[in-house]
């Protein structure tokens, strides 16, 4: 199976009990709609891609790691996009939950994800015990306190923020859950797959401060100018565009440079060179050379 299919197959997994005549329908659907119908599945693609670097002995505790990643991102997504915070009208070139099904079913779709993606972690991770304790602990880390997604956006209520501390527990810290999740779930788990993953989110994380300025919002699917707007942490407005290209490309260097011993690990450096190599927009692209 081609890896977009088993990452489309593992959600549908993830999310085939929450439609049920005892649950309210629009909760449900809200759910459906913030994970399915668009996005670029970059971080359950990069645990996959770790998992299989790493033997992937056990596919279904794989499949259940990426998919909770996955709808931890969903969750944090339509959180994100509230009126409380970013108030966006788009998200993957659809509308936004609060938008499509009201703000009080949007709190609740972000909190029933979070949710899911534990009760994804304990049904497909149960043949391997010793593995799902460690991918509990590595997910529930990505999401809370103290530097997980929740401390991330909480990052955006102080008054002083430093960028490098924003950005690894807004976006670098998924992608590092990401690789040490993939790890994990194929048995070959240490914390030294973190580095691969956080030098990556930090490099994605930059590339969207520059998608930011640069994008075509159409083509984005949401809107631009956001961080500007919101008085945000932005690369691009603390190094200026060359600097923020120099930096993307450096964060990408450290991540392939760090990656452990592996059966796979020429193959995941090649895989992930040429996925990075897309992470700074077409307008920008001479800039880049």
């Amino acid at each position: 199976m081609e890896s977009g299919q088993r990452i489309e197959a593992a959600l549908e997994g993830a999310c085939a009990g929450i439609a049920t005549p005892a649950g309210p329908p629009r909760l449900a659907a809200a759910m459906r709609h913030a994970v399915f119908g668009g996005g670029q599945r970059i971080r359950p693609r990069l645990a996959l891609a770790v998992a299989l670097a790493c033997g992937d002995d056990r596919p279904a505790v794989t499949d259940a790691a990426l998919a909770a990643i996955e709808v931890l991102h969903c969750a944090s997504l339509v959180h994100d996009d509230l009126p409380c915070f970013d108030d966006a009208d788009l998200r993957r070139g659809k509308p936004t939950v609060h938008r499509a099904f009201s703000e009080p079913l949007a709190v609740l779709t972000g909190d029933a994800l979070i949710v899911l993606a534990f009760q994804t972690l304990a049904r497909g991770a149960a043949e391997a015990p010793d593995r799902m304790a460690r991918l509990v602990d590595i997910v529930a880390a990505a999401i809370g306190a103290p530097t997980g997604l929740c401390a991330g956006q909480a990052w955006e209520s102080e008054p002083d923020v430093d960028l490098a501390e924003y950005q690894r527990a807004k976006t670098g810290v998924l992608f590092a859950a990401a690789t040490e999740a993939g790890a994990t779930a194929a048995g070959h788990g240490t914390p030294a797959w973190r580095t691969l993953g956080a030098r990556l989110g930090e490099a994605y994380q930059v590339a969207d401060d520059l998608r930011d300025v640069a994008a075509d919002p159409e083509i984005l699917g949401k809107p631009v100018g956001q961080d500007a707007a919101l008085g945000r942490p932005n690369a691009v407005a603390q190094l200026g565009v060359p600097g923020a290209i120099a930096r993307l490309k450096g964060l990408v260097t450290e991540a392939v440079d760090s990656i452990p011993e592996c059966p796979g690990r020429e193959a995941l450096r090649t895989l992930i060179l040429e996925e990075t190599g897309r992470f700074i927009p077409a307008s920008l692209a001479r800039e880049a050379a």
